[in-house]
């Protein structure tokens, strides 16, 4: 087999270096091993309010480069996949729903108005770099009139069939809102984080009100109305199962995923299953019992602020667990914010680009590589494929539609390590891996 070999190593203080090869008959330490796994779907971030801010300080070349890096096919990124909340995030710049009327059940109110303010703007210039950008949404917090108690924040939704039928046909107005502003919505999710009872907008939900919407209000008014929209149960937030264990003294983990997806009905109308934060600790169960469905890692964790190396390392872990464990995208949370990236409600956290709206700078931070390392070599259409050795629990490896093959890999030790991998082929490539780093390598066959 004749090939080439191209390969790049990041570093804290040099991201994106060539990484060079030569062939040796060293013993492998990382291994090809033929198994095929499951397909990837692509790569993406969520757009927010307070990114799209962000990004106002730039001029118009500034802001160019950084929507061809992020979004164009031949950029740094290739986004094909992106989120956007329904209402506000916790990085609006305010809180809003679409349809404050109280007791507007038929939803005659209804408005996206607030969302030509930033986010269709955000949407519409990225989607000027990629028109095949896809885009999955889901709700922080239903209207304040279906909570109880009636807030952003807090709360649950009022249980009446009333206002289920109403929350139904609001998702519905959505999809055929943004349609009409010329945005196709793929997929919708039920509620940002299932279980979180925060002070920024959420609402709680438990796997027996998921299961009873989707089955008896959300997929029926999406047949009804002739949507083919996706439903996805997500996002699912599940807590350690090993804290819910000794709290309430069960092995049953599956009270989300496993409680819906066991009904039929709601089963039907399900498509895929969307994870984040410690719903990590149960993906590979739900994985193995539904190896049919789809699913994806819906919002990268999303550190302090500080954009630090150390956290970095953190989120490449997350990049290898959920793609060891059977997802088929990965997205990453806010793409761009200021300088520590702090939310309305006090909440500083990470983004992969930020934005100095005093001088206008513009800083790719540790992570905006990490994702580089995937998601600038790896195609929609890519196949996970096996690794053996003592290599294998740092790396992941993929082969593209067009037969090339790609590995990503940390070397998390504090001194340089010899990387022997073994090609499917029997061949043995070596390679010299920087100290702290993260390294990706593509192979073309000839």
């Amino acid at each position: 087999m004749t090939f080439t070999l191209t390969g790049y190593s990041t570093t804290q203080d040099n991201p994106w270096r060539e990484l060079s090869f030569v062939p040796t008959n060293e013993s492998a330490n990382l291994k090809l091993t033929g198994e095929q796994h499951q397909l990837v779907e692509g790569f993406g971030g969520c757009f927010n309010e307070l990114g799209y801010m962000a990004l106002s300080h730039l001029n118009e070349e500034q802001r160019h480069e950084v929507f061809h890096s992020l979004f164009h096919p031949e950029g740094e990124h290739k986004f094909n996949i992106c989120r956007l909340p329904i209402g506000a995030s916790d990085y609006a710049e305010q809180w809003y729903s679409h349809n404050e009327m109280d007791g507007d059940v038929a939803m005659e109110h209804f408005s996206i108005k607030r969302d030509f303010k930033y986010l269709i703007p955000y949407i519409k210039e990225a989607l000027s770099y990629n028109p095949n950008l896809q885009f999955f949404a889901s709700p922080w917090s239903p209207p304040t009139w279906m909570k109880s108690p009636k807030a952003y924040n807090y709360g649950t939704l009022r249980w009446e069939k009333d206002i289920l039928e109403a929350y139904a046909l609001y998702f519905v107005k959505f999809v055929q809102a943004y349609r009409d502003a010329g945005i196709t919505i793929h997929q919708v999710h039920v509620q940002n984080e299932v279980i979180a009872d925060q002070k920024f907008p959420s609402c709680m939900w438990t796997g027996e009100q998921l299961r009873e919407f989707i089955a008896d209000y959300l997929g029926p008014a999406f047949d009804q109305h002739g949507l083919d929209t996706e439903i996805w149960l997500g996002t699912i937030n599940a807590p350690d199962p090993w804290e819910e264990l000794i709290k309430k003294k069960t092995n049953d983990f599956d009270e989300y995923a496993g409680l819906v997806l066991s009904d039929p009905k709601a089963y039907s109308y399900i498509k895929g299953v969307g994870y984040q934060w410690a719903g990590k600790n149960a993906i590979q169960r739900t994985a193995a019992s539904y190896p049919e469905l789809r699913y994806m890692q819906t919002e990268n964790e999303c550190g302090d602020g500080n954009n630090s190396w150390n956290y970095a390392k953190y989120v490449y872990n997350l990049y290898q667990h959920y793609f060891s464990n059977g997802v088929n995208a990965y997205i990453y949370w806010n793409m761009v914010l200021e300088p520590k990236g702090r939310s309305t409600w006090g909440w500083e956290q990470n983004s992969m680009i930020t934005i100095d709206p005093d001088t206008t700078e513009v800083t790719r931070n540790p992570e905006y590589y990490v994702m580089k390392h995937f998601a600038h070599h790896i195609v929609p259409g890519a196949r996970r494929v096996g690794l053996s050795g003592a290599w294998s629990g740092k790396s992941v490896a993929f082969r593209n539609p067009d037969n090339s093959l790609v590995i990503v890999i940390n070397n998390p030790f504090r001194d340089r390590r010899d990387l022997y991998l073994t090609l499917e082929e029997g061949q043995t490539l070596h390679m010299e891996l920087e100290a702290d780093s993260f390294n990706s390598m593509v192979i073309h066959p000839k």
